[in-house]
């Protein structure tokens, strides 16, 4: 029968049905991995438990088993508000200031990485490949252990990884962020995560040969895998979805303005604040262009139980009421600030109508509006893409306009340069970010991934064994060679 592939995240997204639109990237990548494989995706129903954890509860749908557990509201309020985001969320994202830490939070955070082993537990067979994501489970390998499992187990952080001196302010942070010594790969989206991990490991005293760590007899093995998109899916998605009904709706009520888009979640490390402050330096020193552009700021709201969001959304909607105040006027509102979340389809028909796409957080660890935008654009009219240096994507997305989000006049700059690019220009740069999309999409990701993690080197030369570990017959191998 061959091995199973276990992917276990925070939360799963179980489709209504067959024909439900995937929820989003976490989705995707799933998606991606359990292509022409047998597995399963165990995690959080999303729903809260009045009282003690029931049996996990399994839901087939496209083939995929979906095993969800239930959360009570300490579980919510420790586990998932409190440690993992308002400590190891902020610090993460280099933010020390913002972290709040208490030894309840710490505690909820265990209680339920060992909840998660020992729900998983029961259902593993011992050939079963693990693939562990995020930074909510940063312990489950550890419980896995000790459990008795030897299964190959891996992890991915979806983050940024701040240098050692900033991991280090985390309180117990040789207990959580060593926990990652349990798996056989920790993965991350860049290469600078990976060696300001291995750098922290070093401060724990961890001997390292070849991109393996050794420590109190473990080895982990770590590695930079840049998550992607479905490239071609994505293309052929925002080609329909350009022809919209609200799409044209959105066009027809700029009456001819260039649209400059944002999509962010409303958080703090995605710089919206200081994007607006860039766009109203832009109007200042470019009078000309009033009246004839529009930024369209989309910001679904996340976490609301968190304190610092709700300070981030009013000097948001504090900045946005002050720079239309300031240049709109009857006739043109600059700014249009929108807190509602729209499907895939809608957002990939306004990638494409955009003229520019601002995509310039302080930190992230991929940003794959980034990667969305360029793949939904026309590439014989394509637009612009103004980049974060900060972003994960900036390290392969090369040819966007790279700025410092803090440089507010360099920014502005960029903003303008932008809107005025000539056609030709604008063709020279996006063709080769498509290009890079096309080879090094989500199926690419998930499989030089779990290539490393099954055997450690690239997928290539793992083709033979790969297939008979995940049981794919001989003429249909589970990674494509590329």
């Amino acid at each position: 029968m061959g091995a199973r592939l276990i992917i276990v995240s925070n939360r799963v997204a179980v489709p209504d049905s067959p024909r439900t639109p995937l929820a989003g990237g976490m989705a995707v990548a799933v998606k991606a991995a359990l292509k022409n494989r047998k597995g399963m995706w165990f995690g959080w129903s999303g729903r809260v438990a009045e009282g003690p954890a029931e049996s996990p509860q399994a839901v087939d749908v496209n083939k995929v088993t979906y095993v969800l557990i239930d959360l009570s509201k300490s579980d919510i309020q420790e586990y998932y508000n409190g440690l993992a985001n308002s400590v190891l969320w902020p610090i993460l994202h280099y933010r020390v200031d913002l972290q709040e830490f208490s030894r309840a939070d710490a505690s909820g955070y265990v209680r339920v990485n060992r909840m998660f082993a020992d729900r998983l537990s029961a259902l593993l067979n011992d050939d079963d490949v693990i693939w562990v994501h995020d930074y909510h489970l940063m312990l489950l390998g550890r419980e896995l252990r000790s459990r008795g499992h030897r299964n190959r187990i891996g992890f991915f952080l979806h983050t940024p990884c701040a240098p050692p001196d900033i991991l280090q302010t985390l309180p117990q942070h040789k207990e959580i962020l060593g926990g990652l010594t349990y798996y056989d790969l920790v993965g991350f989206q860049t290469e600078n995560d990976r060696d300001n991990f291995g750098h922290y490991l070093t401060t724990l005293g961890a001997q390292s040969r070849g991109g393996v760590f050794e420590i109190e007899s473990r080895k982990v093995r770590l590695g930079a895998f840049p998550v992607s998109i479905e490239s071609k899916a994505y293309m052929r998605l925002a080609r329909n979805a350009g022809r919209s009904a609200l799409v044209a709706l959105v066009r027809e009520s700029l009456g001819g303005n260039r649209l400059v888009l944002g999509v962010d979640r409303l958080d703090y490390s995605k710089g919206i604040p200081d994007r607006v402050r860039a766009f109203e330096r832009f109007l200042e020193n470019n009078p000309e262009w009033h009246g004839r552009v529009t930024l369209l700021q989309i910001t679904p709201k996340s976490r609301s139980d968190v304190k610092q969001y709700g300070e981030i959304e009013s000097e948001v909607t504090g900045l946005i009421g002050k720079v239309n105040g300031r240049f709109g006027d009857a006739a043109w509102t600059p700014i249009r600030y929108v807190n509602r979340s729209y499907s895939r389809t809608v957002l990939a028909g306004l990638y494409r109508a955009a003229d520019v796409a601002m995509v310039t957080p302080l930190r992230d660890g991929m940003n794959l509006v980034a990667k969305e935008y360029l793949a939904a654009q026309d590439p014989e009219d394509p637009g612009v893409l103004v980049l974060s240096e900060f972003a994960g994507a900036a390290k392969e997305l090369d040819h966007a306009l790279i700025v410092n989000p803090h440089e507010t006049d360099a920014v502005a700059s960029a903003l303008k340069r932008a809107l005025e690019m000539p056609l030709a220009e604008r063709r020279e740069r996006h063709a080769p970010m498509l290009a890079h999309l096309l080879e090094n999409d989500i199926t690419k990701w998930a499989e030089d991934y779990l290539a490393a993690l099954v055997g450690g080197t690239p997928a290539r030369n793992l083709l033979a064994g790969i297939r008979a570990l995940f049981g794919a017959p001989s003429d249909q191998a589970p990674f494509a060679i590329r």
